[in-house]
């Protein structure tokens, strides 16, 4: 049965504990993009990783591996959701899945965190146990991303890459709406 895991990003420490801001999974166009796979009959978790503001890898795969993962799952991440999503499929090379959508991907590429989350081998062939593998990458987004996204592009084959004007990085400040329609016809694609 086809079903769908939607990973967020970071965020900082002051907005993770600020009750003006809605949960990392509860925020941008994650619930919109949830309640538009549940609208097509497309099971879909926005997994709630603690602390995003200081990622930890074994914190994020564990609360990831709770769900069902089948050669059905569609993923979504975003920035450091994308990133984690990378290293996840690198070091897992028994598993198959789905389609699998990468928004503003981030690898931490200056170690800005300080820590190992992003420690690892990007495996150039994981795309071969996907159902295909998208990049959605803005040309105004941070320097680190772009970077990130190079980084991916540079050692992972058969990557399709959709580069936006002025979408920042993919957030609510940024779309000036929760609706991401190009990235649902992407994830039902």
């Amino acid at each position: 049965m086809k079903n769908a895991i939607i990973l967020h990003g970071t965020s900082d420490k002051e907005e993770y504990y600020s009750a003006e801001y809605p949960s990392s999974s509860n925020f941008h166009w994650l619930p919109w993009l949830q309640k538009q796979l549940l609208m097509h009959d497309i099971p879909a978790a926005t997994p709630e990783v603690p602390n995003a503001y200081e990622p930890e890898y074994s914190i994020w795969k564990r609360e990831f591996e709770r769900f069902d993962v089948t050669s059905e799952t569609i993923l979504v991440g975003h920035s450091c959701g994308g990133g984690f999503l990378v290293r996840w499929l690198s070091e897992h090379k028994d598993v198959t899945v789905g389609k699998v959508v990468l928004v503003a991907p981030w690898l931490d590429p200056n170690n800005r965190k300080g820590n190992q989350f992003f420690d690892f081998t990007i495996d150039p062939e994981f795309t071969a146990r996907t159902k295909g593998i998208t990049i959605f990458n803005s040309d105004n987004d941070m320097e680190e991303v772009q970077e990130s996204v190079r980084q991916i592009r540079d050692k992972v084959k058969n990557i399709e890459y959709r580069e936006f004007t002025n979408h920042g990085h993919f957030c609510l400040k940024d779309l000036g709406t929760e609706a991401f329609p190009e990235l649902l016809k992407e994830v039902l694609k």
